[in-house]
C-alpha cells in the first residue's frame, strides 16, 4: 500500500470541534507537523473532511 505524508499547514484556532477532533485523530498536533499514514479509505475520508487545513503528498 502507498503511504501519504500529511502536513498540517493551517491553524486549528477557531475551527469547529469536529475538524479539531479529526486532525488530532490523524496524529497532528501543531502547525507544520507531519505524519506518515497508510493510504486507506478511512484516512482518505479524514483528509477530505479537513483538506483545506492540510498538505498531502505521497511518501
Amino acid at each position: 500500500m502507498a503511504k501519504l505524508k500529511i502536513t498540517l499547514v493551517r491553524s486549528l484556532i477557531g475551527r469547529p470541534e469536529d475538524q479539531k477532533v479529526t486532525v488530532r485523530a490523524m496524529g497532528l498536533t501543531k502547525s507544520n507537523h507531519s505524519v506518515v499514514r497508510e493510504d486507506t479509505p478511512q484516512v482518505r475520508g479524514m483528509i477530505n473532511k479537513v483538506a483545506h487545513l492540510l498538505k498531502v503528498e505521497e511518501a
